[in-house]
């Protein structure tokens, strides 16, 4: 296997904080021996584990890139026992651009594992995740929200997994995020994910949902603020240190069991939601209408609950196509879970 062509501008074994680059040779017609820089963030002291903070895997997805870089500028040696290694915009070109995937190659970080050494510019960012960081890092907390098309609930996440010791592992770091809700995930489409190629590499891993829209709020920061540092927490890597995350918190979990969580459009047009996020439904209710937007009089066309439960994801713009998810029902497992204080 060919070596990575990124190159860290940091020492990842030294203690201290520093913050540099992971330097990727890419020539283009305004730079011909130019680079991407995508920024990094390490902050050690003496022996412990090793957690990796991931954000903009996506580009338009913000909750991550705001909270880690607040982390990245506050957080010093002497808070930690081990190493904590904070990459705020995975995707940098993405991140850029503030566009779901690369505007070089058009490239999904998040469906781009275990990427190739020799590929494109997201394939070969994915193939430093895996093969070089990956193997640092005992925990891993990736940070999404639903970019510009959709918007959540605010939820940490874990995956259904076939050792139920990790599953175990990853869900009580899930309940120390302390997101409002908590989601065992049923993912359309989890080949070559990052979730995936954390999982598979036997990591304690969680990650989020907080937002969408395209934007970040005030709520969803602070809900990114305090996750992260109940994470580091539980790994370890944190005592209680004054921040944010240590009063009294509750979540309510969620499940998503199957297929029927999904409803998804078969029509294109102006969209109608009849519930709102967070609201209970039941089978059959109305979750929301598509009108004919190519002239007047054409029959709306109604989508229902397929299941009970609430409504934890929705389509963010009006105008709705083919094949869009319209919105997601999640069941309810248990409310008012205590997970902090």
């Amino acid at each position: 296997m060919l070596a990575s062509p990124i190159a860290p501008t940091v020492d990842f074994d030294a203690d201290g904080e520093q913050h540099g680059f992971l330097k990727l040779p890419y020539s283009r017609d305004d730079s011909a021996w130019g680079a991407v820089m995508i920024p990094v963030a390490v902050v050690k002291r003496g022996e412990g584990p090793t957690v990796l903070l991931t954000g903009g895997n996506h580009g338009d997805e913000y909750e991550g890139p705001v909270a880690l870089s607040k982390l990245a500028g506050e957080l010093r040696a002497h808070d930690v026992c081990g190493r904590v290694i904070i990459i705020p915009f995975m995707n940098y070109p993405a991140f850029q651009a503030g566009t779901r995937t690369s505007p070089i190659d058009a490239g999904n970080l998040n469906r781009s594992f275990p990427g190739r050494p020799d590929g494109t510019v997201t394939e070969k960012i994915a193939d430093y995740f895996q093969r070089c960081l990956l193997p640092l890092a005992d925990y891993v907390l990736d940070i999404h929200a639903g970019g510009r098309t959709l918007d959540f609930v605010p939820f940490a996440a874990i995956h259904v997994l076939d050792d139920k010791a990790q599953q175990a592992r990853c869900e009580a770091a899930m309940r120390a995020f302390g997101a409002p809700y908590s989601m065992r995930l049923l993912e359309l489409d989890s080949v070559g994910m990052f979730d995936t190629a954390v999982e598979e590499a036997g990591k304690v891993f969680v990650s989020t949902e907080l937002g969408g829209g395209g934007a970040s709020t005030a709520k969803s920061v602070a809900i990114a603020d305090r996750g992260v540092r109940g994470f580091l927490r539980y790994a370890g890597i944190l005592e209680g240190d004054g921040q944010p995350g240590t009063e009294r918190r509750t979540t309510t979990l969620l499940d998503m069991p199957d297929g029927s969580c999904y409803t998804t459009s078969n029509h294109g047009g102006l969209l109608e939601m009849c519930r709102d996020l967070g609201e209970t439904v039941t089978c059959g209710d109305v979750l929301a209408r598509i009108y004919d937007t190519s002239r007047t009089g054409v029959p709306v066309v109604e989508y229902r609950a397929r299941r009970d439960g609430i409504v934890v994801a929705r389509h963010f713009p009006g105008l709705v196509k083919v094949g869009d998810t319209i919105a997601v029902v999640a069941i309810v497992v248990e409310r008012d879970v205590v997970v902090a204080g």
